[in-house]
């Protein structure tokens, strides 16, 4: 029963992992280019199956081979670098990532920033969950009750997102340039803080 309880409230830490601040500016960086809620609500959806596929897949390594060099810091600051680069492209005015996507692809680029993000965490929230839960299979349910909290929540969150860019609440023009610059400038300074403190 005690290796149960923190499945229990896995959903509920995946969930509130979706607003870790990294998470927060990558995903207002995708859906502040949205005109729908609905449309920003699946690149919350894709970010979330990105995410949960690479921690998944990651986690189950980890747990199986303990292969704790997974660990390493450099993985946070691949994830810093991504978000100097979708901030840096949206003061551009270019995709998110910086190159032209194939119409009807958007998404996989929430699906690619998911599993970026997936990678960096996946590491530290394995060895947390190895302290608690001794049995591998039972790990491996935690990850996956985990990620499904974390594809809810990362749902709502860009639905609230991208509420301000919606033709019912659209900001002024000059307004919504402001907003852009400063969080563009944000995401840029916090991704250059993640790559310095990891390198």
């Amino acid at each position: 029963m005690e290796n149960l309880l923190p499945i229990l409230f896995a959903s509920v830490a995946g969930a509130g992992h979706a607003f870790e601040p990294d998470h927060l500016l990558a995903v207002s960086t995708m859906v502040s280019r949205r005109d729908s809620t609905m449309l920003a609500m699946k690149d919350g959806l894709y970010w979330g199956l990105g995410h949960t596929t690479m921690i998944a897949l990651v986690g189950s390594v980890i747990l199986l081979s303990r292969a704790t060099f997974l660990t390493s810091g450099y993985f946070e600051a691949a994830v810093g670098l991504m978000l100097v680069v979708m901030g840096l492209s949206r003061l551009a005015g270019k995709e998110p990532l910086g190159f032209k996507l194939p119409t009807g692809s958007e998404h996989r680029v929430a699906y690619t920033v998911g599993l970026v993000h997936g990678l960096a965490g996946s590491g530290a929230l394995v060895l947390l969950v190895m302290s608690e839960i001794r049995s591998p299979l039972l790990g491996m349910l935690y990850l996956l009750v985990f990620g499904v909290g974390s594809i809810l929540g990362m749902f709502g969150v860009a639905g609230l997102l991208s509420i301000p860019y919606t033709p019912r609440m659209r900001l002024s023009r000059r307004l919504r340039l402001a907003t852009g610059i400063v969080s563009s400038l944000v995401c840029i300074l916090y991704g250059g803080w993640m790559v310095y403190v990891n390198v």
